[in-house]
């Protein structure tokens, strides 16, 4: 750590540009829970998100307009939105959801405000940095792709097996999961989102719902070739329960051979898991161990009975394992190679 680092109003140490270039992969909540807690740790992020969103507000704009579903981007942004009166004032509006009878029913305003910018600029990018400069945010936020994407999947059943398309029948389907995949397959990573990770110190994945906004990342080809090619170091944080519809019956390590079977060439450096959601901390301990990681068991979650992620306790994690104090589980290693190869 940086002895020149300021102090946040919470108390955390503000390392700027002196801190981690740090980039978070995923969409929806989870990713929003990864960049809050984030923002503690340093505010050299990008957000790099999944675009395969197909319900509610962004699935009637993106079918309408042939745009980038904007909901998990909009997130993503309330998410990085300083804790100013300024800030949180303007995160409430990109927040803020129509209730009516008309067209504007279920609408959020920030995806109205984001696809605007878009139509206006005819750029994604530029327009999520006007939002984040009105926003005030820390860091930035990319799409994964150019295209929006579908998500696909064998839901197996018994004995009953079917082609399931869409983000929001693929997680809601009951069944297990096979054969994941997106469309366009042989869709371009967005090249900002390319250059990000290229230029990373540490890829943080996780957590949130596995198959429709983790696994995306790892199975786009372009995607999946910056992930194993960048030099930065990789992180993945567990969810604290189940998803029903999309990961019942998967333990804190099956969560981890998914990623194992879609990527089998990635290589991870460290697993951040809550204890309270781990049935069997050697069986975790083994996989992890398997995909080159050091397991980090902290208690991250907000409480007993809410199975969220806490922003200040998942951020002391992210420090501990980006310092390399990691030593809960596995031993304790340095966050930089004194003596690369």
């Amino acid at each position: 750590m940086s002895n020149h680092a300021t102090i946040d109003s919470s108390g955390w140490p503000r390392r700027g540009a002196e801190g981690p270039a740090v980039v978070a992969l995923g969409g929806g909540h989870g990713l929003s829970a990864t960049l809050r807690a984030l923002r503690h740790v340093s505010h050299r992020l990008t957000a790099v998100v999944t675009v395969a969103d197909d319900g509610g507000s962004s699935g009637r704009l993106r079918e309408e307009f042939g745009c980038l579903p904007p909901g998990d981007l909009r997130m993503a942004l309330a998410a990085l939105t300083d804790d100013s009166e300024w800030g949180l004032t303007w995160r409430d509006v990109l927040q803020h959801r129509f209730a009516g009878a008309g067209e504007l029913d279920n609408h959020a305003l920030g995806n109205l405000l984001i696809l605007a910018l878009w139509q206006l600029l005819g750029d994604e990018v530029a327009g999520l940095a006007w939002v984040g400069r009105l926003l005030g945010i820390h860091g930035r936020v990319v799409p994964m792709s150019a295209s929006p994407l579908v998500i696909e999947a064998d839901i197996v059943n018994g004995a009953d097996r079917r082609r399931v398309s869409g983000q929001v029948a693929v997680a809601t389907t009951r069944g297990r999961m096979e054969n994941v995949g997106v469309v366009p397959a042989d869709a371009d990573a967005h090249p900002e989102a390319v250059r990000a990770i290229d230029e990373a110190d540490w890829v943080v994945l996780g957590p949130g719902s596995w198959y429709t906004s983790v696994l995306p990342h790892l199975i786009l080809p372009a995607m999946h070739r910056s992930l194993v090619s960048t030099p930065a170091r990789k992180a993945v944080v567990l969810n604290l329960s189940e998803q029903t519809g999309e990961t019942e019956g998967m333990s804190a390590a099956d969560h981890l051979r998914v990623l194992a079977e879609y990527a089998p060439d990635l290589r991870l450096d460290v697993v951040i898991a809550d204890p309270s959601a781990v049935e069997d901390i050697e069986d975790l301990q083994g996989v992890a161990q398997g995909l080159g990681a050091v397991l980090v068991l902290r208690q991250v979650r907000t409480s007993e009975t809410l199975c969220h992620h806490d922003p200040l306790r998942l951020a002391a994690a992210f420090r501990d394992a980006f310092d390399g104090a990691v030593g809960d589980v596995g031993e304790p290693r340095p966050a930089h190679d004194e003596n690369p190869a």
